[in-house]
């Protein structure tokens, strides 16, 4: 599954807030240094699908705040 992701770093709340099925907002508390927004994106998506997170892979917008992720499941 592929979802789209806009992400807002230093954020005093941390949390997804979903849009549709695909969209979702990420607020991180990290800042968009040295990958920490991104491993911390990855984190918060793995817990809230149930997955590891070797099973989300951003996919584009390394360095941007718009982010495609792909969401492997070994189901």
């Amino acid at each position: 599954m592929k979802i789209s992701v806009k992400v807002k770093a230093n954020q005093k709340m941390q949390g997804l807030e979903f849009i549709s099925e695909t969209e979702c907002i990420a607020k991180l508390k990290s800042l968009p240094i040295k990958g920490k927004a991104n491993q911390e994106l990855v984190g918060l998506l793995a817990k809230h699908y149930g997955v590891t997170k070797k099973e989300i892979q951003i996919v584009s917008g390394h360095v941007s705040n718009i982010k495609t992720v792909e969401i492997t499941s070994s189901d």
